[in-house]
């Protein structure tokens, strides 16, 4: 008895020493304890996506992938597996499990190390979002306090989802929703029991045993899980065997992305940072751009598709690199296949290796592996480049263009491989839409993997003829009308400054003498536009162009700014145009429509600027929001667009816009009676046959030495630029000959806006508007239309091929019959020094 007294004694003292011991732990770490409290508003750290207005995946932000899941949500095999294995006392313990803990007590006085954990799942969950995995005793003690004040605070079942959200299980995935999206491509509901008992057995050892890093290992550890569920009686003996014997297959499943638009994605970006600051990777938020998903893909298809054609023309530049060489031994195919897997891809041009080389075939390996045949049809285009105005002769055979052990590009066309290269030159596109400053589409170069410069909000290049409009508009403005007659001849200028003489030619330099304004705009007169620049005058040409958002730094002050000295971006380009295309109103671009948080709750939504038509005294329309810089365009979107709407500033009289639209209309359509030979093109007549409708408009744009191609134009809802140029400024777009392997309607000739931007707007343009019905012109008042003689824009009585039917603002129209004014040449300009203007 005594023996059995002084046990107890001993027994009741290490028990007080237990306790006092433990308490004295807790007083001791208290402080550094955080508040387990927060656990009930916790917001689970999920990736930022960006999507199209059509609810398309673009992009998504942020080291964290994470798919967040409610408990009912969690597959009851998966929490079966998970507490086999991890916890399998999870719903009886207070948050330790005591035998656990001895277990590892005795291990660590054993080896003097914490060499096993013997943590619970709420263990686990305090450790992952509380504390370092580090095998610490001190770690160990605050983890046992936390999960004991979780416990208290928090149900199995919320404790069981936070842990199913929280746990890191590799390849930057969190939670076992994104792991089965990371590992296997399903959502976690579609996986098989093979599949879940796999990702239950990774917290152990995340990034080695996961499936992707070592099958073998993900495997035995999958086996593991198995056997414990069967242990415990969660799942049957055929289960098991079942599970158990299927193959493991899993390959890393990155984003989802539905809609290919980098550039635009990383516009998103920047602006999310900007307003809700760098932790926005984290925030789950879901940011919705203006962009529509049709027109994305067919602005990234056209542009893309153009720009492949324009560099081809030009001659093929030779493979990538040289592998092996002719009587060397070639390469196997497994070290082929290492070697282009190391190699990016550029969209749809893909890397590969020339293998064999037939009469007029070739034999390519792709980057998985296959095999491909390039047909003659595929390869013929590739005469050797020469520099960008010279080309060689026409290929005859595939021996002239490629050998065995090349490393060239390829991309598929209809099921068929094809020779490509990557592009020297580059391109630009942007739609908006001019009712309310809407990006649609944006692509901002050839591939966002080659080059992260966005063509088309950052690059200010040279404009061409395409400020001609504008200048136009100026001079409509001081009372020009479509039928004012301006001299089509030479100019001949002496610059004293310089020395020499200016002498602005016409391309081509071909002259008609007095012409209509319609026509000088339509076919593009260099020298014509320089006459309407000196009408208006320089300062004031200037001062007008600023109304469309153009920046006066911009401008030169000088008279090629007829001739399109000016510099712009594609964006600006577009804006510019959207003012005639909606009836004279600055609209400024936008491109986020709407932001939720990761619950779908709205955080901000665009307000955009609207046209008003009547009572327009809103205070906010006085703004100078022409002047805005493209940064203040497109960036600076927090001021003024969540709370009321903001008139857009009427910049042009409505009888401007719809005059300038008539000389873009006529870009394409020209004019006159073909039959009765009177007819004429614009410079934009290839969109005749492929759009064959009568509401569209636009304008050519080329620089001096054709270094930057553009066209702009207009349709139903809808304006879009397309730039094509390189990005060293000094290079030349070019010219091609002819090339005998390809049939009549190739390009050939020097490089322009009509050749080399505006097939891409065509193709965009065929696919865009396939289901918007043709409108009918809307002619606003105070527009009049008379007939006039078409030679000297003069009233006529005539009702034959010499009169025509032309639109003027009220007022403006002529006064004079041609019979009475023949003699004077008709109403044509004047300016000091020239007999015409």
């Amino acid at each position: 008895m005594k023996f059995i007294k002084r046990l107890l004694i001993i027994a009741l003292i290490c028990i007080l020493f237990g306790v006092g011991t433990i308490f004295g732990f807790y007083i001791y770490v208290k402080p550094e304890l955080p508040d387990v409290a927060t656990l009930k508003d916790v917001e689970l750290q999920t990736p930022m996506q960006v999507f199209s207005a059509d609810g398309k995946l673009i992009s998504q932000f942020g080291e964290k992938r994470r798919i967040p899941v409610t408990y009912d949500q969690i597959p009851q095999n998966l929490m079966n597996a998970l507490i086999a294995t991890e916890d399998s006392r999870f719903y009886e313990h207070p948050g330790i499990d005591p035998i656990g803990i001895t277990r590892a007590a005795i291990v660590v006085a054993m080896s003097g190390s914490a060499k096993q954990g013997a943590s619970t799942i709420t263990q686990q969950l305090a450790r992952n979002f509380f504390l370092s995995n580090e095998k610490k005793i001190m770690r160990k003690i605050k983890e046992i306090f936390i999960a004991i004040h979780i416990e208290q605070l928090l149900t199995k079942q919320e404790i069981m989802t936070l842990y199913v959200n929280k746990i890191f299980l590799g390849y930057r995935s969190y939670g076992f929703g994104a792991a089965a999206r990371v590992y296997f491509g399903k959502e976690l509901n579609e996986l098989t029991l093979s599949e879940i008992a796999t990702l239950a057995g990774m917290p152990k050892a995340p990034s080695t045993m996961n499936p992707i890093y070592s099958v073998e290992r993900a495997t035995h550890r999958r086996n593991v899980v198995l056997k414990r569920m069967l242990d415990e009686g969660y799942i049957t003996r055929s289960d098991y065997e079942q599970a158990r014997n299927e193959p493991l297959v899993a390959r890393y499943h990155g984003a989802e992305i539905e809609l290919n638009a980098p550039y635009v994605a990383e516009l998103a970006r920047a602006w999310a940072v900007d307003k809700y600051g760098a932790d926005v990777y984290e925030s789950g938020l879901k940011v919705y751009t203006t962009v529509d998903s049709r027109l994305q893909n067919s602005a990234q298809e056209a542009t893309v598709n153009n720009l492949i054609s324009y560099d081809q023309r030009h001659g093929y530049r030779g493979a990538v690199a040289t592998l092996w060489k002719d009587k060397t031994t070639p390469w196997d195919a497994d070290k082929i296949k290492a070697h282009l897997n190391k190699q990016p891809s550029y969209g749809e041009l893909k890397p590969a290796v020339v293998t064999n080389v037939d009469a007029k075939t070739a034999e390519v390996e792709l980057q998985n592996g296959d095999i491909a045949t390039l047909p003659w049809n595929g390869m013929k285009w590739a005469r050797r480049y020469v520099t960008d105005t010279r080309q060689g002769s026409a290929p005859k055979q595939a021996a002239d263009i490629l050998s065995a052990g090349e490393q060239i590009w390829v991309r598929n066309i209809d099921d068929t491989w094809h020779l490509s290269q990557v592009p020297d030159a580059n391109t630009a596109m942007v739609a908006i839409s001019p009712d309310n400053g809407a990006v649609k589409a944006l692509v901002g170069g050839f591939n966002f993997v080659h080059s992260k410069f966005n063509r088309a909000t950052q690059s200010i290049r040279q404009v061409g003829s395409s400020i001609k409009p504008f200048i136009y508009s100026a001079a409509i403005d001081q009372g020009m009308t479509l039928a004012t007659l301006v001299n089509d001849a030479p100019i001949n200028r002496w610059d004293a400054s310089q020395g020499v003489a200016w002498r602005p030619k016409n391309s081509p330099p071909t002259y008609d003498g007095p012409t209509r304004a319609r026509i000088g705009l339509a076919q593009s007169k260099n020298v014509m536009a320089v006459r309407v620049l000196r009408r208006v005058g320089l300062d004031e040409t200037i001062d007008f162009l600023t109304r469309f958002g153009f920046k006066q730094d911009d401008l030169p002050r000088a008279e090629a700014l007829a001739l399109g000295a000016g510099s712009l971006t594609p964006m600006e380009m577009a804006q510019g145009f959207g003012v005639f295309a909606n009836g004279g109103y600055y609209l400024k671009p936008y491109y986020i429509e709407k932001v939720e948080d990761a619950f779908g709750k709205l955080e901000y939504s665009a307000t955009p600027q609207t046209i008003c038509h009547e009572n327009c005294d809103n205070p906010t329309n006085k703004r100078d929001s022409a002047n805005l810089s493209e940064e203040e365009n497109l960036l600076e979107q927090t001021a003024g667009m969540e709370n009321e709407p903001e008139f857009a500033p009427k910049v042009v009289s409505e009888q401007n816009a719809f005059l300038v639209r008539e000389m873009l209309e006529a870009n394409i359509w020209g004019g006159g009676d073909w039959r009765q030979g009177t007819g004429w093109n614009g410079t934009g007549w290839r969109a005749q046959k492929p759009l064959n409708r009568r509401d569209i408009g636009g304008k050519t744009g080329t620089t001096n030495d054709s270094k930057d191609a553009w066209y702009t134009g207009f349709s139903p809802g809808l304006v879009a630029t397309v730039w094509v140029g390189f990005d060293d400024h000094s290079r030349k777009l070019g010219k091609t000959s002819r090339n005998a392997n390809l049939a009549n309607d190739q390009v050939s000739g020097g490089e322009a806006g009509a050749k080399t931007a505006q097939p891409a707007w065509i193709d965009f343009m065929s696919d865009a508007l396939v289901d918007v019905p043709e409108q009918r012109k809307v002619v606003p008042s105070d527009i009049v239309k008379v007939r006039i003689d078409r030679d000297t824009g003069l009233l006529t009585r005539k009702n034959d091929a010499s009169s025509m039917f032309e639109y003027f603002q009220k007022g403006t129209e002529p006064t004079e019959y041609v019979s009475a004014a023949a003699s004077n040449g008709g109403n044509i300009y004047e300016s000091e020094g020239e007999e015409l203007f």
